[in-house]
This record gives C-alpha cells, sequence and structure tokens, in this order.
C-alpha cells in the first residue's frame, strides 16, 4: 500500500520526535530549554528604533479573514488590497478578501504528494500582468512565471528548473528585492554538503533577473547570493533595502539571518552563533523546539517570524543590522502550527496557521488567515 504525504507525516508526528530529530524540516530536534515568553541568549544588539506604534512588538487578533484553507503558504498583497494566497497541497492559488475566498487557479504540475515541498512561495511581477511561484514538480523544484490578468492564472513557464527536491528541505520562499531581483530560497534538500558548494544550487539564497538569469553582480557569476543554508522559508526586505532571512536550524538551533552578498552562513559545519573564521552567524536565535521558523514579515521596526513548532509568532526588534530581544506573541493553542505573518497595506498583519499539514491538530476552521493589529 503506498502512504500519501499526510499520512506519513502524521505517521512520524504520532511516533515522536526522536525518530527523526536530525533530518525533520518543520519541526526539528530537541534543543535546550527556554524561557516560554522570551528567546535563549541571543545578539545584546539595542532595542529598535523609534516606532510611531506604542509598542510594535504587541499583537492581537482582530478577525478572521478566511477560513477552510489547505496549508496556505504564501501570500502576496495586489494593490486593491487583497491577496493572491498558495495552498501548498492543493496547488491552487486563491484571491483573499476580509470575508472569504475564491480560486483563481490551480497550477499544473505541481507534486502534491511530495513531503513539505508543493506550490509555495509567491511574487507579483511589478508590471501586475504575472505572478512568479515557487513549485515541487515530479522531477524537481522549479521557479515559474504565469499571467494573471485580475481573474484567472496562465500556464506556468519555467524560469529556473532542476533546483533539487526531497521530502523535507525545498526552501521554496521568493521576494522581489528594492533592486528589483528576484530573490528565492533553495534547501540542502537532505545533500548537505552542497550548502558548501556554490556551484550547487540547493542550500542556497539565489538572486536573479525577473526572467530567471544569474544577475550580473552577484558574487559566484552564478544565481548564487549566499551559501551554508539548510532550509530558509522565510525572506523580507527592511526599509532600508536589507535582506533578513528565517532558517530551520538541524537539532539545536533555527536563526534569523542578515543576508550579506557572497557569505557563508556555516551550514553543515556550524549551526547557531558562531566564532568559527569565514561564517556569517545569525543575529537572532532559538532553540528548536520554540520556533522552527517559517515565513517572515518587517514592518513597524519589527521582524514577524512564524514559528510552526513553537506556535506563535515571534516579534523581533530590528535597530539596523542588529537584532534586539525576541518576544514571543501570540502562543494559543487554539491558533496552533504559525506559517506565515505578512505585513498588509492597512498595517495589520495576516497571520496564517499551518495545521492541516499532517504535524498539526486541526480545529474547526483551520486552516485560518487572522487579521492581526499591531501595537
Amino acid at each position: 500500500m503506498t502512504l500519501t504525504r499526510r499520512e506519513v507525516l502524521v505517521a512520524l508526528a504520532a511516533a515522536g520526535a526522536g525518530l527523526a530529530t536530525g533530518c525533520s524540516g518543520d519541526d526539528t530536534g530537541p534543543g535546550p530549554a527556554t524561557d516560554p515568553t522570551s528567546a535563549p541568549p541571543r545578539s545584546a544588539s539595542p532595542s529598535a528604533s523609534p516606532s510611531p506604534l506604542r509598542d510594535p512588538t504587541r499583537l492581537r487578533v482582530a478577525g478572521v479573514i478566511a477560513e477552510g484553507l489547505t496549508v496556505p503558504w504564501g501570500v502576496v498583497f495586489l494593490r486593491d488590497g487583497s491577496a493572491l494566497v498558495t495552498e501548498r497541497d492543493t496547488a491552487r492559488v486563491l484571491r483573499v478578501r476580509d470575508g472569504g475566498a475564491t480560486t483563481v487557479g490551480e497550477v499544473p504540475g505541481v507534486d502534491t504528494d511530495s513531503g513539505e515541498g508543493g506550490l509555495m512561495g509567491l511574487v507579483v511581477h511589478p508590471d501586475g500582468d504575472a505572478v512568479i511561484a515557487f513549485l515541487t514538480s515530479p522531477e524537481d523544484n522549479r521557479i515559474v512565471r504565469m499571467s494573471y490578468d485580475g481573474r484567472r492564472l496562465g500556464r506556468p513557464k519555467v524560469l529556473v528548473g532542476d533546483i533539487p527536491r526531497a521530502f523535507n528541505h525545498n526552501g521554496g520562499r521568493l521576494a522581489i528585492g528594492p533592486d528589483g531581483m528576484l530573490y528565492a530560497s533553495t534547501g540542502d534538500a537532505g545533500a548537505r554538503e552542497r550548502a558548501q558548494d556554490v556551484d550547487a544550487i540547493s542550500g542556497k539564497i539565489l538572486r536573479m533577473t525577473l526572467d530567471g538569469r544569474a544577475a550580473e553582480d552577484n558574487p559566484f557569476d552564478n544565481r548564487v547570493w549566499s551559501y551554508g543554508h539548510r532550509n530558509v522559508e522565510g525572506l523580507a526586505f527592511d526599509t532600508e533595502g536589507r535582506l533578513w532571512a528565517a532558517e530551520f536550524g538541524d537539532q539545536q538551533t533555527d536563526e534569523l539571518n542578515l543576508i550579506e552578498r557572497g557569505a557563508n552562513y556555516g551550514w553543515p559545519q556550524t549551526e547557531g552563533p558562531t566564532d568559527a573564521e569565514g561564517i556569517t552567524g545569525p543575529k537572532a536565535w532559538w532553540s528548536t523546539d520554540d520556533a522552527s521558523p517559517a515565513g517572515v514579515g518587517i514592518a513597524h521596526g519589527t521582524a514577524y517570524v512564524a514559528a510552526l513548532r513553537g506556535r506563535c509568532v515571534w516579534a523581533v526588534p530590528l535597530s539596523g543590522e542588529d537584532a534586539g530581544r525576541p518576544r514571543r506573541r501570540l502562543a494559543s493553542e487554539d491558533l496552533g502550527r504559525v506559517r506565515n505573518a505578512v505585513p498588509a497595506p492597512d498595517g495589520s498583519l495576516w497571520v496564517t496557521t499551518s495545521n492541516t499539514d499532517g504535524r498539526g491538530d486541526p480545529r474547526s476552521g483551520d486552516d485560518r488567515i487572522l487579521r492581526v493589529t499591531v501595537g
């Protein structure tokens, strides 16, 4: 009998984390115990610069935007304030407004029974007439472009293919930078040593033009922008154009990293804070019990890091190139696993749950997109 992806994940979760502490993606192995309201020792940098909000780390659930979804993964806002949302396990793209969601397309060629792969990251082309998505096909992970006329998606055209895929560690996040370039995260796909090979595409953050070609000023004359990554599922730019990434650790430490051109982030040689020569360490970090960080959004001088295993949003004040003490927010059994935290045009956050992904405990209404007020 062939098991589906969800049946395998449920079986693994039921068997306990001790079976695979070194290779899981969303739920990694146990790390040191921590205070449930704060992070373990991390960067000792100062708090964020002054904000018009009284406390940008204070979050409150204000309502439900949409419910009954299946692993909502990528969220990108349109000019009218609505958003396009990918469902990882159905290959659907939804247009979501307050009060509901409608399907604008089901992307063909997506392997929806591929472990942590499926239909993942999404960005809207600056021209507004297309979207770019990161997906898992039966053969590989790939980045595709699809036309979008405001009602329906067109057929996918491959921009980048042959990105290694695996049951775990597929990366999948996309972002368009202030330089107009497309950034993408790729996981190590279980072949950890590839993360240190700058000629390999896995275990990296990539930088390319919007048609998938390597940017001319990249450090290694290919698409690679930074390397030594295990599994980055969160990418976001701050107001000064700095790129931040949330990364799954292995058995000890999850990370929030400031991404620099050509930098080595250590995997698999290091995990978490390090003094190793030639390695760039994280700006903030957590035990793997407290985070398993997925999406990250930046607004109000704060990085909002969605935590799957931590079942919360970590609010991390930013000050220039430094990160202050993370604050644990929205921790609730009713919320469960949190997949993404995306700043909305009105100053709120759209926070997505991930309880239908095979590792959670779905409740009535899951999965949901919640409107969360800040301050």
